[in-house]
């Protein structure tokens, strides 16, 4: 199953996308996608729901996807999961995972612009494998790591590597902007994703392709990662955890290249959509105020 989340910024409405369908109104159901929803075996239930029901209105077609889930109470990101990022950056393959938080006013979605900070000079791309918690997970053996995990969905983890590594203190800074975080288009459930760690994942700048690997590739897997982080902290149903990049990222350039106003980033990983964003400068309004995707 597909989950989705479509409409303006803070007005998602809840869908599912049928492969013979299309895009399809769930909110007869009555839930959105939060951690209620995923606390309570939400993916299940509304399984059971839709094979009541006759058929769902459809979404009309060009409505822009939200993120598939609402905003969770963390996102929690793993770095230099990949050997041959690591190199590209400079550092040896961490002996455990290196773990940081990303803000959950970057969530945004798939197809959303990406804002270049006022003040930004080196904003990166990083494709990514997440996955969401389905229920609470607290010091969880990694054989049954993989009996909390809700579904999989693409990541852009944005970066300001100015902010993140040349500014002191602690990576999220550079992680966190708005627009840091696009999302979706859809959340995968398990079924439908064979093994987590046999996916490939790419990333195009302007049709250039610069990252294409495999989550074979990555040095944790899912179960392991999820099972290492709820030995630190409550992992909460709806969290999303995001699993590292691979080589291909403007830091790692030689010299090193980055976003500027009018780049087109396209990505994708097998069985999880694509995303495609347009970057573009901020406009700075002191009153604006995130809406809660």
């Amino acid at each position: 199953m597909k989950l989705i989340r479509i409409g303006p910024p803070g007005q998602e409405i809840p869908g599912v996308l049928s492969d013979r369908d299309g895009p399809l109104d769930v909110s007869a159901f009555g839930e959105d996608y939060n951690e209620t929803f995923f606390a309570t075996d939400g993916p299940a239930r509304l399984r059971e729901w839709l094979a009541t029901q006759g058929k769902l209105p459809r979404f009309p077609g060009m409505l822009r996807y939200g993120p598939p889930i609402a905003r969770p109470s963390k996102i929690i990101c793993v770095g230099l999961n990949y050997a041959d990022h690591a190199k590209e950056s400079g550092v040896s393959l961490p002996e455990e995972p290196v773990l940081f938080f990303k803000s959950t006013s970057a969530l945004c979605g798939a197809n959303d612009p990406v804002i270049i900070p006022q003040d930004s000079l080196k904003t990166d791309w990083e494709v990514e494998l997440a996955f969401v918690i389905g229920k609470v997970a607290r010091r969880v053996p990694e054989a049954d790591a993989m009996q909390h995990v809700a579904g999989y969905v693409l990541h852009n983890d944005y970066s300001e590597r100015e902010w993140q590594l040349e500014r002191c203190g602690q990576w999220v800074k550079g992680k966190s902007a708005d627009s840091f975080a696009p999302l979706g288009p859809w959340l995968v459930t398990p079924d439908e994703i064979a093994d987590p760690q046999n996916l490939d994942l790419w990333l195009k700048v302007n049709g250039g392709l610069l990252q294409n690997s495999s989550t074979r590739q990555m040095a944790f897997g899912v179960a392991t990662l999820l099972s290492y982080i709820s030995r630190f902290m409550t992992l909460l149903p709806g969290d999303v955890v995001s699993t590292g990049t691979p080589p291909g990222v403007g830091l790692g350039m030689k010299p090193p290249r980055y976003l500027k106003a009018g780049d087109v980033v396209e990505l994708g990983i097998t069985g999880l959509g694509g995303q495609r964003q347009v970057a573009c400068a901020e406009t700075f309004q002191p009153s604006t105020r995130i809406s809660n995707p």
